[in-house]
């Protein structure tokens, strides 16, 4: 489970409405039957139209400066394996969204009213797509960048042949092209990985729009707080403030796995992927003390994912040498990347 919280931000300031990013989420309805189209929905309604999230999120926005985010954007993106365990990706996505949010409130530090914030006392709207294209922070496109270079380079000096600026063997030049194709190391129904390419299987998950005013539109609730949890004095007042995105993430694992009766590997966990960033010492002693089939399992998840994994990992403990976890760290990048450590 990948999740992203992000606040919508144009140059030096925040968007001051909401209308684009929601017309971006409503790009996979283009050219489709209305029986067959993703609508918006909360906890209270489905079937809720773009205007209206667009006229609730902008009309939420009372005393926020220019500088300050009106909304978060929250993207719930469940792997491959967990996606398997659905029964109807549509209706138990939706489930689950409603299930989430309820732990986001949780984990806010802040109180209405002298008591905690509820899952009444905020204003989202959520959508789930079915589609993904590979982007150039993938590592498939970064792994394939040098072929994808020299291929371009090629390109251009057919075309500087073809048009009489240059002299060269334009079959040899085609011929190279076409190994280059073959030779890089990513590949989808036998073309290279290219970005802006859809990607293949079962790619649904899930977008959030949240409005940072609560749903009187009186108190301020960021997630993008640097506070986990502490108290500062307001007029006068000690109010509680922070929120505690490792609990939300944590939380959030647990609730699918009871949800879906999902038994959840080591290496799919949050703490582990944190480990990893942090102290990947620790975290393959962790990896080595798991079952012989659940750290195979956990090897070819953390493939899939693009963790950097050495060719042949020492089977004890006492054989992981220091120098493997110095190339691990060289690629904790990705993991930060691709997961939602660092928000």
């Amino acid at each position: 489970m990948y999740i992203t919280i992000t606040a919508q931000k144009m140059g030096a300031n925040y968007s001051q409405s909401s209308a684009d990013f929601v017309g971006y989420l409503e790009k996979e309805n283009e050219g489709l039957e209305q029986r067959d189209m993703e609508h918006f929905f909360n906890q209270y309604g489905d079937e809720i139209s773009a205007k209206e999230v667009v006229k609730e999120i902008d009309g939420n926005t009372a005393k926020l400066k220019k500088k300050e985010p009106k909304f978060y954007s929250i993207t719930v993106s469940p792997s491959k394996y967990e996606l398997r365990r659905l029964q109807n990706s549509r209706e138990d996505l939706k489930t689950y969204t409603k299930e989430i949010m309820k732990d986001y409130v949780a984990s806010f530090n802040r109180e209405i009213n002298g008591r905690p914030v509820t899952i009444d006392d905020i204003k989202y709207y959520a959508k789930i797509e079915h589609q993904r294209t590979f982007k150039g922070t993938d590592f498939q496109i970064k792994e394939n960048q040098p072929f994808a270079t020299k291929i371009l380079q090629l390109k251009t000096e057919i075309r500087n042949v073809q048009e009489g600026r240059a002299k060269g063997n334009i079959k040899k030049m085609r011929k190279e092209i076409a190994k280059l194709e073959r030779q890089a190391p990513h590949q989808q129904n036998g073309k290279r990985i290219v970005q802006g390419m859809q990607k293949d299987g079962n790619q649904s998950h899930i977008h959030i729009i949240v409005s940072r005013k609560d749903a009187s539109n009186s108190i301020s609730l960021s997630p993008g707080s640097k506070h986990k949890a502490s108290e500062v004095e307001m007029h006068g007042k000690n109010v509680k403030r922070g929120f505690d995105r490792d609990n939300f993430f944590e939380k959030a694992e647990k609730t699918f796995d009871k949800t879906f009766g999902y038994k959840r590997n080591f290496a799919e966990t949050y703490k582990a992927r944190k480990d990893f960033v942090k102290n990947p010492k620790l975290y393959f002693a962790a990896l080595m003390k798991l079952p012989a089939n659940e750290r195979a399992l956990a090897f070819k998840m953390m493939t899939k994912t693009g963790l950097p994994i050495v060719p042949s990992i020492p089977v004890t403990q006492a054989q992981i040498a220091l120098r493997v976890f110095k190339r691990l760290r060289r690629g904790a990048e990705i993991a930060i990347k691709s997961s939602s450590i660092g928000i």
